[in-house]
């Protein structure tokens, strides 16, 4: 893994319950505590953010929204801005997953529309990228990765990137038990580093952190996670139960 710092997460979606969120993360706290070579975060769905802020207290587990406005305020109905998010103690957002491409078609300028404004707001943004199985069938895979990374990152600056995290998540293997091999996974990942590399240098992108996310479980973690490209996993299902998500975060330490 290199000089860069692990980073799991959780992507919680739309699941659990307040009391299944305070019983999860006084399940996780304590533990992660005792793990210095991880960071980890969870995002948990909106209306939990605050439960979730509240549970972690002074654990080193940081919380982030799953989605945000591109707008600081204002008639915008069902949205939440980033000065919301920070009020209550997030300092992370997730931005361009696949469910917010496929499901509620945001395209990629509105993708770019939010990183950035994560950024001006001081938020640390995860952008997420990924392909279609129709898309990786017509070995299609790195000319969508590249599209999506080059629309998400338009009028980003070298000085923001630290702010942000990449996180590569093939589409077809999102929730559907199938994983992209680890040598599938690192040649993506590694494509998107040699991008940044041309794009921001070489240190610049060296130091960007690439998390893998699609169907990650205990039993493939430590495989994935040992990829020189791979720096930390975004997980969904496996992150809603204490053991399986521990599991994980102790393969990345």
């Amino acid at each position: 893994m290199g000089k860069r710092l692990p980073f799991i997460a959780g992507n919680w979606k739309m699941n659990l319950t307040a009391a299944e969120v305070k019983t999860l993360l006084s399940a996780l706290a304590p533990e992660v505590e005792k793990i210095s070579t991880v960071e980890v975060a969870v995002f948990p769905p909106a209306p939990y953010l605050l439960t979730a802020v509240a549970a972690v207290g002074n654990s080193p587990i940081q919380v982030g929204a799953q989605n945000m406005c591109w707008e600081e305020a204002g008639a915008f109905t069902g949205e939440i801005s980033s000065a919301m998010l920070l009020d209550i103690g997030c300092n992370q957002v997730l931005v361009g997953h696949s469910e917010r491409r496929h499901i509620f078609q945001e395209n990629d300028e509105i993708i770019n529309r939010k990183l950035r404004h994560g950024l001006e707001a001081s938020l640390t943004v995860v952008l997420c990228l990924g392909e279609t199985l129709e898309e990786r069938e017509r070995e299609q895979t790195n000319q969508v990765v590249m599209t999506q990374l080059r629309a998400g990152l338009k009028q980003v600056g070298v000085e923001d990137l630290s702010r942000i995290l990449i996180a590569y998540e093939p589409v077809w293997a999102i929730g559907t038990g199938k994983t992209a091999t680890p040598a599938q996974a690192q040649d993506v990942h590694e494509s998107i580093r040699g991008w940044l590399a041309e794009d921001y240098g070489r240190e610049t992108a060296e130091s960007i952190r690439i998390l893998y996310g699609g169907s990650v479980k205990p039993q493939n973690a430590a495989e994935l996670l040992s990829q020189p490209d791979i720096d930390g996993a975004l997980v969904g299902g496996a992150s809603l139960k204490a053991d399986s998500f521990l599991a994980i975060i102790r393969s990345g330490a």
